[in-house]
């Protein structure tokens, strides 16, 4: 091909690209600045899914709300609701506006969840006697093997 016309190819697909008629299909993968985020639109939507959780989460019963194996599956589709509504409405996932909602959300369901203080305490003496001891005689048996070994050259050759 001419140097000439390969230039002026060149020059068409990247005008092309940038008057964003080259895309590759999905709206993550365009220009930026192609692809506007509609916060309000996004705002509307919000609330379709947390309305699901809420509803997933009143059949489960408040006595649940605070067992992590028991609401997460409906966490998992609420969260992926939320990141598939900001990408509709061209917004990138998480936002400050889905991250308000999500804290929202938190408040709402998970705010009597207190994790109580671990109090940490020694174990009984004879574990404790015993997980020191069991390195101490490990440590020793090794050097001893170690120094029987290097006195006897018979062994290795």
């Amino acid at each position: 091909m001419e140097k000439h016309a390969f230039a002026l190819l060149q020059l068409l697909a990247s005008m092309m690209c940038v008057s964003g008629l080259v895309t590759t299909g999905t709206p993550d993968s365009r220009l930026p600045g192609k692809l506007h985020c509609n916060e309000s639109l996004m705002l509307e939507r919000l609330p379709v899914c947390g309305k699901r959780f809420e509803d997933m989460m009143r059949t489960l019963g408040a006595q649940k709300w605070c067992n992590l194996t028991e609401f997460i599956v409906h966490y998992d589709t609420f969260s992926s609701c939320t990141e598939a509504e900001a990408k509709y409405t061209g917004c990138f996932w998480p936002n400050p506006h889905t991250e308000c909602y999500i804290t929202g959300i938190h408040k709402k369901f998970f705010s009597n969840c207190t994790s109580d203080n671990v109090v940490w305490e020694d174990p009984p003496d004879e574990i404790l006697t015993t997980l020191i001891l069991i390195p101490v005689v490990l440590t020793a048996a090794m050097i001893s093997l170690v120094v029987w070994c290097s006195k006897r050259s018979d062994i290795f050759m």
